[in-house]
């Protein structure tokens, strides 16, 4: 399946009445998310490299355009002027692993208004996804207070591709590895995996099948103990494990029950074999509650292995995200509808240390010992830089999480941060609505009539070394 045809018909039908029109100027599309979901005190920017593959070769082909024709029920000449139509645009964007808040930008596409508007569909797709898993995946982190935390994600994501994308995003965040045999060759992440209940059943008893595990992997081991009875199973992994001396670096998981207490007493089970050093690793239903809860108890985890809560966002599955035009043809746009108000204009984010981010419009000057959080991607359809890396990608999280206030980092209840607004964008869309709503009523209202206050003109809401909740410190 081509990825060109991987899109909403829409914007097919949009890109051929413009070229008909003869709409070729450049237009500016912004990528940015209106609110933070319930949950959120901030979102972690991700997908922009799978995009920027995308737009690198992206071009219609003669066999897209038949099967563009063939969902329209059109001849094949009516698509002909959209083939060999390339993507020869440039994009800012914020880097991944970067924090953002709602309203502002993930990135921005500048282009010819058909190509521009051709890519709509997979780039949402692509950064709202990932970003949405990446920003559950930081939380986790987060909460399992500086313990490994493993992806287990991918038989329960919504497809294959969901769990690469998965495992990837929780490398970003910090995960120290996944099950996810392909995600770890692609992304150079550390495989890591246990056993399932299945191979347990298959043999007479736990200590059967303990003793061919071991004879089958010599290396570190980790026994599932939980199959039939949790406490008997910790005893039969630490008696296999002390007969054949492979303790150092071997573990036991926890999948199921009340894992605060099973904990505890497979830790003292454990120690008292003369295995303390053997790790626990906890997994079934965890996410960043699941964790937070059982770090506040003290239970003794040394790892935490997350699946179907993670890999879905089980919480929060989505993001409240928007691809909208802001400028075309160096005029600057915006949308008026109620409770969906854009912001018109290229934009930028301009961060501080200890200040709130400030939206700001493209070619402002950056003031002092500010940073430019968008930066030039794309020139002419073609990358400006290398491939960004993922340990790249961690370091700039690890920054911005730093600066995060309290309130944004946690589990329960966050605050996000707001982001402000500069007086430039502010003007820019009080002159743009008071020309369209000139338009729509006729006539030129007057200026104290048609001009609303900053905060209600733009989609920014109200409230709006490692990752840690300590990292402030």
């Amino acid at each position: 399946m081509s990825r060109v045809t991987t899109t909403d018909l829409y914007v097919v039908t949009m890109a051929l009445s413009y070229l008909k029109e003869g709409m070729d100027r450049p237009a500016t599309f912004s990528l940015f998310v209106r609110d933070l979901p319930p949950g959120r005190g901030f979102l972690v920017s991700a997908g922009l490299e799978s995009a920027l593959d995308y737009l690198t070769d992206f071009r219609i082909t003669a066999a897209d355009a038949e099967d563009f024709a063939a969902v329209l029920h059109r001849p094949r000449r009516e698509l002909a002027p959209l083939v060999g139509l390339p993507f020869q645009g440039e994009v800012r964007a914020v880097p991944e692993g970067r924090v953002v808040l709602a309203g502002e930008p993930l990135l921005e596409v500048t282009a010819p208004l058909p190509q521009a508007q051709l890519v709509e569909t997979y780039l949402m797709n692509r950064l709202s996804h990932q970003t949405t898993i990446a920003s559950k995946a930081v939380r986790c982190v987060l909460a399992a207070a500086e313990h490994p935390v493993i992806d287990f994600s991918l038989g329960r994501t919504h497809g294959p591709e969901a769990g690469i994308q998965a495992a990837r995003v929780g490398g970003l965040a910090g995960f120290a590895g996944t099950s996810n045999v392909a995600a770890a060759t692609r992304w150079h992440l550390r495989a890591s995996g246990t056993m399932a209940h299945s191979y347990i059943e298959a043999f007479p008893d736990e200590e059967a099948a303990f003793r061919a595990f071991a004879r089958a992997h010599p290396g570190p081991v980790t026994f599932l103990v939980d199959t039939y009875d949790t406490v008997n199973g910790v005893a039969t992994a630490a008696r296999v494990l002390y007969e054949l001396h492979l303790g150092p670096g071997c573990a036991i998981r926890l999948d199921s029950g009340d894992l605060a207490a099973l904990a505890r007493q497979a830790r003292a089970a454990l120690d008292a074999a003369g295995l303390p050093g053997l790790a626990i690793i906890a997994s079934g239903g965890l996410d960043e509650y699941g964790i937070d809860a059982l770090v506040q108890a003290g239970a003794p985890v040394d790892v935490y292995a997350v699946g179907t809560r993670v890999g879905t966002s089980a919480d929060a599955p989505y993001l409240d995200s928007a691809y909208k035009l802001v400028e075309y043809d160096g005029r600057p746009v915006m949308k008026l509808s109620s409770a969906k108000v854009t912001a018109p204009g290229r934009k930028q984010v301009f961060r501080a240390a200890g200040e709130p981010d400030r939206l700001a419009l493209w070619d402002e000057p950056v003031p002092p010992r500010v940073e430019p959080l968008l930066r030039l991607v794309m020139r002419k359809g073609r990358r400006t830089g290398p491939v960004d890396r993922l340990p790249w990608a961690h370091a700039g999280l690890l920054g911005d999480v730093s600066e995060l206030p309290e309130a944004a980092l946690r589990i329960h209840a966050p605050e996000p941060p707001q982001a402000v607004v500069s007086q430039r964008l502010s003007r820019l869309t009080a002159e743009v609505r008071l020309r369209l709503e000139g338009g729509l009523h006729g006539g030129t209202p007057s200026r104290d009539s048609a001009v609303a206050p900053p905060s209600e003109t733009l989609e920014v809401p109200p409230r709006g070394g490692r990752v840690s909740k300590d990292s402030r410190s």
